[in-house]
C-alpha cells in the first residue's frame, strides 16, 4: 500500500538553523531517499517552497476566492512530502521515523496517511514510470 509520509516543520526554526544543521537534514533526507529507493519502496519526494509562496484558492457563492499564503496560520508548515510504497503502517511508521524532521525538540513532525486508491485513476504512463524509478 502506498503511503504519503507528510513533514510539518518550524520554518523559523529551520531558517535559524546553522549551515552545518540544514546539511545534517538534508544529509539524512538524502539517505532515507536512497535507501527506500534500493528496497523499491520509493515513489517520490520533495520539499515545498515556504509557506511564504503559497496561494490559497476557495470557492464563495460558486466563485473562486484566490488569497495568497497559506490556508492557515499554524506553528508548523508542511515542509515536503515521500510516497512510499510500503507493506504495512507499520513499516511506513518505520520510514517516517528515520526523517530527520520528524517529531522532537520543537522541530517538526511527520504526519502518515495511507494513499487511497481511485478506480481508474493514475493507470496510465505516468503511474507506470513512477512504479519503474528504481529498475
Amino acid at each position: 500500500m502506498r503511503y504519503m509520509l507528510l513533514i510539518y516543520t518550524n520554518e523559523r526554526s529551520m531558517e535559524a538553523a546553522s549551515p552545518e544543521d540544514r546539511e545534517k537534514i538534508s544529509a539524512g533526507h538524502r539517505a532515507v531517499m536512497e535507501e527506500t529507493g534500493k528496497r523499491g519502496i520509493y515513489r517520490g519526494a520533495e520539499p515545498l517552497e515556504p509557506t511564504a509562496t503559497a496561494t490559497t484558492i476557495r470557492t464563495e457563492n460558486g466563485k473562486p476566492l484566490i488569497t495568497d499564503g497559506p490556508f492557515a496560520e499554524t506553528k508548523e508548515q508542511l515542509a515536503g512530502y515521500y510516497i512510499l510504497d510500503c507493506q504495512d503502517l507499520d513499516e511506513a511508521l518505520e520510514w517516517a521515523a528515520k526523517i530527520p524532521t520528524a517529531c522532537g525538540g520543537g522541530t517538526g513532525c511527520v504526519e502518515v496517511r495511507p494513499i487511497r486508491a481511485m478506480p481508474g485513476a493514475g493507470k496510465g504512463p505516468e503511474r507506470e514510470a513512477a512504479r519503474n524509478v528504481n529498475g
